[in-house]
Protein backbone atom coordinates (compact mmCIF):
# COMPACT_ATOMS: atom_id res chain seq x y z
CA UNK A 1 0.00 0.00 0.00
CA UNK A 2 0.86 3.54 -1.05
CA UNK A 3 2.62 5.41 2.00
CA UNK A 4 0.30 8.60 3.38
CA UNK A 5 1.89 11.91 3.96
CA UNK A 6 1.43 14.13 6.63
CA UNK A 7 2.88 16.52 9.33
CA UNK A 8 3.35 15.57 12.51
CA UNK A 9 0.66 17.75 13.94
CA UNK A 10 -1.87 16.05 11.31
CA UNK A 11 -0.28 12.97 12.53
CA UNK A 12 -0.86 13.79 16.20
CA UNK A 13 -4.51 15.33 15.48
CA UNK A 14 -5.43 11.82 13.97
CA UNK A 15 -4.16 10.22 17.27
CA UNK A 16 -5.74 12.08 19.60
CA UNK A 17 -9.08 11.55 17.81
CA UNK A 18 -9.08 7.68 17.49
CA UNK A 19 -8.23 7.98 21.19
CA UNK A 20 -10.88 9.71 21.63
CA UNK A 21 -13.38 7.59 19.85
CA UNK A 22 -11.62 4.61 21.66
CA UNK A 23 -11.53 5.13 25.47
CA UNK A 24 -14.69 8.05 25.02
CA UNK A 25 -17.25 7.63 22.51
CA UNK A 26 -17.08 3.57 22.33
CA UNK A 27 -17.63 3.04 26.00
CA UNK A 28 -20.28 5.53 26.08
CA UNK A 29 -22.32 4.22 22.84
CA UNK A 30 -22.26 0.59 24.51
CA UNK A 31 -23.61 1.92 27.61
CA UNK A 32 -26.46 3.84 26.00
CA UNK A 33 -26.91 0.64 23.33
CA UNK A 34 -27.18 -0.86 26.83
CA UNK A 35 -29.88 1.37 28.62
CA UNK A 36 -32.04 1.47 25.12
CA UNK A 37 -32.24 -2.24 25.22
CA UNK A 38 -33.94 -2.42 28.67
CA UNK A 39 -36.75 0.06 27.09
CA UNK A 40 -37.97 -3.50 26.05
CA UNK A 41 -39.19 -3.52 22.09
CA UNK A 42 -36.01 -3.24 19.80
CA UNK A 43 -38.17 -2.99 16.91
CA UNK A 44 -40.28 0.51 17.58
CA UNK A 45 -37.00 1.90 20.10
CA UNK A 46 -35.81 4.56 18.65
CA UNK A 47 -33.52 5.29 20.94
CA UNK A 48 -31.65 1.97 20.33
CA UNK A 49 -31.77 2.52 16.79
CA UNK A 50 -29.79 5.81 16.95
CA UNK A 51 -27.53 4.61 18.95
CA UNK A 52 -26.71 1.40 16.80
CA UNK A 53 -26.37 3.92 13.94
CA UNK A 54 -23.62 6.17 16.37
CA UNK A 55 -22.04 2.78 17.01
CA UNK A 56 -21.64 1.83 13.17
CA UNK A 57 -19.97 5.48 12.02
CA UNK A 58 -17.89 5.17 16.03
CA UNK A 59 -16.44 1.76 14.49
CA UNK A 60 -15.90 3.02 10.24
CA UNK A 61 -14.05 5.99 11.66
CA UNK A 62 -12.01 3.69 14.01
CA UNK A 63 -11.33 1.93 11.31
CA UNK A 64 -10.33 4.11 9.01
CA UNK A 65 -8.08 6.12 11.38
CA UNK A 66 -6.03 3.02 11.96
CA UNK A 67 -5.56 2.70 8.64
CA UNK A 68 -4.55 5.97 8.14
CA UNK A 69 -2.43 6.26 11.01
CA UNK A 70 -1.00 3.01 9.94
CA UNK A 71 0.14 3.65 6.76
CA UNK A 72 1.35 7.26 7.90
CA UNK A 73 4.34 8.91 6.53
CA UNK A 74 5.37 11.73 9.05
CA UNK A 75 7.28 14.28 6.96
CA UNK A 76 9.23 17.34 9.32
CA UNK A 77 8.60 20.79 6.67
CA UNK A 78 11.46 21.93 8.54
CA UNK A 79 14.05 19.62 7.26
CA UNK A 80 13.04 20.63 3.64
CA UNK A 81 13.92 23.37 1.64
CA UNK A 82 14.31 24.51 -1.90
CA UNK A 83 11.41 24.75 -4.21
CA UNK A 84 7.55 23.89 -3.43
CA UNK A 85 6.95 20.60 -2.26
CA UNK A 86 4.93 18.85 0.63
CA UNK A 87 5.03 20.77 3.88
CA UNK A 88 5.60 24.16 2.23
CA UNK A 89 4.35 26.93 3.40
CA UNK A 90 3.35 29.17 0.41
CA UNK A 91 2.72 32.53 0.24
CA UNK A 92 1.07 33.89 -3.03
CA UNK A 93 -0.40 36.72 -4.92
CA UNK A 94 -3.80 36.73 -6.81
CA UNK A 95 -2.40 38.39 -10.15
CA UNK A 96 -5.83 39.86 -10.91
CA UNK A 97 -7.50 41.02 -7.15
CA UNK A 98 -3.37 41.58 -5.41
CA UNK A 99 -4.67 39.72 -2.65
CA UNK A 100 -2.44 37.79 -0.76
CA UNK A 101 -3.00 33.98 0.74
CA UNK A 102 -0.69 31.99 2.92
CA UNK A 103 -1.43 28.24 2.67
CA UNK A 104 0.74 25.00 3.73
CA UNK A 105 0.51 22.23 1.66
CA UNK A 106 -0.12 18.91 3.84
CA UNK A 107 -1.73 15.72 2.92
CA UNK A 108 -5.33 15.16 2.42
CA UNK A 109 -6.32 13.72 5.58
CA UNK A 110 -5.10 16.93 8.06
CA UNK A 111 -6.29 19.81 5.18
CA UNK A 112 -8.60 22.60 5.94
CA UNK A 113 -8.60 25.29 3.42
CA UNK A 114 -10.13 26.96 6.18
CA UNK A 115 -6.90 27.17 8.69
CA UNK A 116 -4.56 27.50 5.51
CA UNK A 117 -3.80 23.99 5.65
CA UNK A 118 -3.91 22.69 1.55
CA UNK A 119 -4.70 19.20 0.63
CA UNK A 120 -1.94 18.26 -1.90
CA UNK A 121 -3.64 16.36 -4.03
CA UNK A 122 -5.64 19.77 -4.34
CA UNK A 123 -5.33 21.79 -8.15
CA UNK A 124 -3.71 24.40 -6.55
CA UNK A 125 -1.13 22.60 -4.61
CA UNK A 126 -0.42 20.38 -7.70
CA UNK A 127 -0.09 22.99 -9.61
CA UNK A 128 2.55 24.92 -7.28
CA UNK A 129 4.24 21.59 -7.07
CA UNK A 130 8.32 22.34 -7.96
CA UNK A 131 7.85 26.28 -8.21
CA UNK A 132 10.05 28.20 -6.70
CA UNK A 133 9.58 32.27 -5.60
CA UNK A 134 9.05 34.95 -7.91
CA UNK A 135 7.43 32.10 -10.65
CA UNK A 136 3.33 32.23 -12.17
CA UNK A 137 1.18 30.08 -11.32
CA UNK A 138 -1.83 29.09 -13.44
CA UNK A 139 -4.41 27.22 -11.93
CA UNK A 140 -8.02 25.87 -13.32
CA UNK A 141 -10.17 25.95 -10.33
CA UNK A 142 -14.04 25.31 -10.15
CA UNK A 143 -14.18 29.37 -10.16
CA UNK A 144 -12.10 29.57 -12.94
CA UNK A 145 -9.02 29.81 -14.36
CA UNK A 146 -6.97 31.67 -11.63
CA UNK A 147 -2.78 33.53 -12.11
CA UNK A 148 -1.07 33.36 -8.69
CA UNK A 149 2.55 34.75 -8.42
CA UNK A 150 4.64 33.04 -5.51
CA UNK A 151 5.86 35.33 -3.07
CA UNK A 152 7.74 33.53 -0.71
CA UNK A 153 8.37 29.89 0.26
CA UNK A 154 9.25 28.71 4.00
CA UNK A 155 9.83 25.13 5.95
CA UNK A 156 8.47 25.58 9.84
Amino acid sequence: MEKIPMTQAGFAALETELKQLKSVDRPTIIRAIAEAREHGDLSENAEYHSAKEKQSFIEGRIKELEGVIGLAEVIDPAKLSGTIKFGATVTLVDEDTDEEKTWQIVGEHEASIENGLLNIKSPIARALIGKDEGDSVEVRTPGGDKSYEVVKIAYI
